[in-house]
């Protein structure tokens, strides 16, 4: 085997790893959440260490979960909270509680519909 098949084989398992931590993390924080906040919030900053220390993308499933300033865990109605808007362009407006930043993301559905348009 080449060295170079053999260093692109330890990446990959490197970032399988990675991403089996933030997994993990993530888990823990949403399982600690009720009993600890900040204990919670102490594992999204080590998933979010990891993540970037292995150059992973965050799974979709935990990338909303946390806040992208003050990096603590969101529970929607606990320390979050999550409205929908019209106006413009259909979006998900998630507000922090803890620091008060507002996130936008918009619905799927708009994108896919937008992407099949000609012209675009």
């Amino acid at each position: 085997m080449s060295k170079n098949f053999v260093k692109r084989r330890e990446q990959r398992e490197k970032k399988r790893i990675a991403l089996e931590r933030v997994d993990i993390l993530f888990s823990l924080a949403e399982r600690v959440f009720p009993y600890d906040k900040e204990l919670a919030n102490r594992y999204v900053e080590i998933a979010l260490a990891v993540q970037q220390k292995a150059k992973v993308r965050m799974p979709r499933k935990w990338k909303r979960r946390y806040c992208k300033r003050c990096h603590s865990f969101l529970v929607p109605g606990v320390n979050a909270r999550v409205r929908l808007r019209q106006k413009r362009m259909p979006h998900v407006v998630i507000k922090c509680l803890e620091c008060g930043h507002i996130m936008r993301y918009p619905y799927l559905r708009e994108k896919r519909e937008r992407r099949k348009k000609p012209g675009f």
